[in-house]
């Protein structure tokens, strides 16, 4: 289970026939940024079953303060900007949420 208090989840919708090239772009121009400046995801996937063409990752943060720290050092990297450059007309939507773990007393 993730020990992480604070979890940015994140869902992208890409454009139908362009996971492959999403995919190759993210692993070559944004992966080595974000190792960089956020560390390891928590978990990556993609869809098969429900909405399609849609990636979702997930990462930790020790708090919010930990969060925008890193996600300013993500957006100020010259190499993020490249990868956004990249993979822009690949990307038909994305949503980003904050979300807490649940402690249920049951789980420990």
């Amino acid at each position: 289970m993730n020990h992480k208090p604070i979890v940015d989840h994140r869902i992208y919708t890409i454009k139908p026939r362009g996971m492959a090239e999403f995919l190759e772009v993210f692993d070559r121009l944004a992966m080595p940024v974000l190792l960089r400046h956020l560390g390891r995801p928590l978990a990556f996937y993609t869809s098969c079953i429900g909405p399609l063409n849609q990636v979702v990752h997930l990462w930790g943060y020790d708090s919010l303060d930990d969060f925008e720290k890193r996600a300013l050092a993500r957006d100020s990297d010259p190499d993020f900007r490249e990868y956004l450059q990249a993979s822009a007309h690949l990307v038909i939507a994305q949503e980003t949420r904050i979300i807490l773990p649940v402690q249920f007393k049951s789980l420990q």
